[in-house]
């Protein structure tokens, strides 16, 4: 079994629509969440979600988008995730307050947990590539799953603890690890489990034009072109 690992589009449709052309055929499509926020498209990011038949759980941009809470977010995150609860379509609106914040599922017979930071703290909490082992086996030992699946930090990861591998695919329509293109993950299900990363090249300039046009801050135009 094959499975597609996205996280963390905002947004951007040129990015995820890269990342969809370019991922081989997959049996089954799952998103860590944050399918808006930051940049100009959220309307298109969701329908096409919805089109594709994502398994995606909720992200904190998400969450922000339907609850207008912005607590906890930078001026430029909290800007930007008004307007996207200003723009976004009623449909569209109450798909994303439908979202749960894990998934749970038995896939090519490994049991997988999704969620958007950490099961501690499913909405917030960042696990990046360098978190020690100990806080790793804190957060996990316990958990009963195979393979956890992570998204919000937009850097790509892939530990190992008790067994249990956790993976982040990275950031589709933001990436944070320095590198502008898009991420994204295949999980391959056999007798033995393995993960392949991958970047794709998308049309940054459209995105960030896109992003000035609907007069969001700037910032996030710029960020898109470093890759952070």
């Amino acid at each position: 079994m094959k499975i597609g690992l996205i996280a963390d589009p905002h947004s951007n449709l040129a990015a995820l629509k890269a990342v969809l052309k370019d991922m081989p055929r997959v049996d089954r499509l799952i998103c860590m969440g944050d399918l808006v926020g930051y940049a100009a498209e959220p309307n298109e990011v969701v329908e096409l979600a919805r089109a594709k038949r994502m398994q995606t759980v909720r992200g904190n941009h998400d969450h922000a988008a339907v609850t207008r809470d912005v607590q906890g977010f930078n001026p430029l995150a909290a800007q930007a995730a008004l307007w996207t609860a200003e723009h976004l379509h009623k449909e569209n609106l109450e798909y994303l307050s439908n979202l749960p914040t894990h998934l749970t599922l038995t896939c090519g017979g490994k049991r997988l947990y999704a969620v958007h930071g950490s099961p501690r703290d499913p909405l917030n909490e960042y696990i990046f590539p360098d978190i020690p082992n100990r806080v790793l086996a804190e957060l996990f030992r316990d958990l009963d799953a195979d393979i956890v699946m992570l998204g919000h930090s937009h850097m790509p990861m892939e530990r190992v603890i008790f067994g249990k591998l956790v993976i982040n695919p990275g950031g589709v329509g933001q990436p944070r690890d320095r590198d502008p293109r898009a991420s994204y993950a295949i999980l391959n299900l056999g007798k033995e489990v393995k993960a392949s990363f991958h970047r794709v090249d998308y049309d940054v300039k459209l995105t960030a034009e896109k992003i000035e046009t609907a007069r969001l801050p700037s910032e996030l135009a710029t960020r898109l072109f470093l890759g952070w």
